[in-house]
């Protein structure tokens, strides 16, 4: 028999490897690295991963950065090019602790657009329409720039309006592809819209993504790519989630007059001149887990599959998927990417990682198992942690400390749980964005 302190020992051990595992993931995936192999100038040229740029050949070289990670971005490129060699606009929603010379900085919403949002946007635009055949534009795009960067397409939906329709859009348990699409045909700078902006001059697109690796035109819901989704598909996701009666009458009212208008596809004169570079994606941190948990001497299995599913089913399928596995190795490690989804109705503060965690907890009271579920972007829903890590023990701590799991899993109030149990994974906002990872760890 195993003394109940020795357990205890064994699961905070399990615990804290399971945070190694993430952090070293998120260390290892840096957009500092990720420009240091793919963007390299020397003697005036721009080598963007198997393109070349030669700088003497513009009269202008302008940068626009849009996202989580926008001053990450924007640092990591100068580190290649130097200062001197750029000017432009960074919107993000974290406020930098420092600014790059030459650039104008905007702090926009997140998950929901603000006034800075609609700020930023129009100067974007302004400055694109600025730009001749002459022009060297390069798009620095990673996650959340949908709504970091918003002007609506219909001036009748205002910022309350917006709002109110990314809040219901987010709320509605759509994977993020089909969120975008909608948000993609309700904007004017979405969906290959700056691109047109920026048309004629040259353009390429340096992405950190947040999104699915077969759908990148969904990142910051695509400003400068063809849009693969079409007006069509707006109307029928809208009546498959039943959003109508949850938008605004400003948005309401297009969708009911099927008034939307068609954005920008691949066959546009806008995207002649344009590339489209993924320096960083959900697989490069996947990988990166994988390859420390090796490391520590786990048998390990990626399995991606539940990316999109509701948070209930995924817990379901990965742990037993997990519990098979064990049954070939001691000690088993099994990684899962991308986002689940978490239908929210009256919510408390946490989001889709603790969720899940918590969803986790009740479905392994008392085994060898360890679960964690973390945002790269060091953010989970409305709370401040990147996500949390549960184990066999949880139920059992929590009942000590007289916390109800169910009640907090039941009003997606899973936050102050684990803030309770100190089991919370905080991180700070990280300046990167590559989607979730889900480590589970069986022993």
């Amino acid at each position: 028999m195993i003394a109940d302190s020795d357990r205890e020992s064994q699961f905070r051990q399990m615990r804290d490897t399971a945070r190694e595992l993430f952090r070293h993931a998120l260390a290892e995936a840096s957009i500092a690295q990720a420009f240091a192999r793919h963007v390299h100038c020397e003697r005036g040229v721009l080598r963007i991963c198997e393109d070349l740029y030669d700088l003497q050949s513009y009269s202008r070289v302008l940068a626009v950065s849009i996202g989580k990670a926008g001053q990450t971005m924007v640092e990591a490129l100068t580190q290649q090019l130097g200062e001197s060699a750029l000017e432009g606009i960074v919107a993000s929603s974290v406020e930098p602790s420092t600014q790059v010379r030459g650039f104008r900085y905007f702090r926009g919403g997140h998950p929901t657009p603000n006034a800075e949002s609609i700020h930023a946007a129009k100067a974007i635009r302004k400055a694109l329409d600025a730009q001749t055949a002459a022009s060297l534009v390069i798009f620095l795009i990673s996650g959340g720039g949908s709504s970091i960067v918003e002007k609506p397409i219909d001036d009748e939906i205002t910022l309350d309006d917006l709002i109110a329709t990314y809040r219901a859009l987010v709320h509605s348990g759509a994977p993020i592809a089909e969120i975008n699409a909608i948000r993609k045909h309700l904007s004017a700078v979405k969906g290959g819209r700056l691109a047109q902006a920026a048309s004629p001059a040259q353009q390429v697109s340096l992405l950190i993504s947040d999104v699915p690796d077969n759908t990148p035109d969904a990142l910051a819901s695509g400003p400068t790519m063809p849009d693969s989704t079409s007006v069509e598909d707006c109307y029928r996701i809208a009546e498959k989630h039943n959003l109508l009666p949850q938008f605004p009458h400003s948005t309401r009212e297009l969708f009911e007059r099927h008034a939307l208008e068609e954005t920008p596809k691949s066959d546009d004169h806008a995207f002649c001149r344009s590339r489209w570079w993924t320096l960083l994606s959900n697989q490069t941190a996947v990988e990166q887990a994988r390859a420390a948990a090796e490391r520590a001497g786990f048998s390990v299995h990626v399995d991606n599959s539940c990316d999109d599913w509701d948070y209930e089913r995924a817990a379901d399928y990965l742990l037993k998927r997990l519990r098979e596995l064990r049954k070939e190795s001691e000690r088993v490690c099994l990684i899962s990417g991308g986002e689940v989804t978490v239908k929210v109705a009256n919510g408390g503060v946490g989001g889709r990682n603790q969720q899940f965690a918590l969803a986790c907890a009740g479905k392994i009271a008392g085994e060898n198992i360890t679960v964690l579920s973390a945002g790269t972007d060091g953010v989970d829903g409305n709370s401040p942690a990147a996500g949390a890590v549960v184990d066999g023990s949880t139920a059992n701590r929590a009942h000590g400390k007289s916390l109800d799991a169910r009640a907090a899993l039941e009003k997606f109030d899973a936050h102050p749980f684990f803030s309770a149990l100190g089991d919370a994974v905080e991180t700070g906002p990280t300046r990167n964005n590559l989607r979730d990872l889900r480590i589970l760890l069986a022993y």
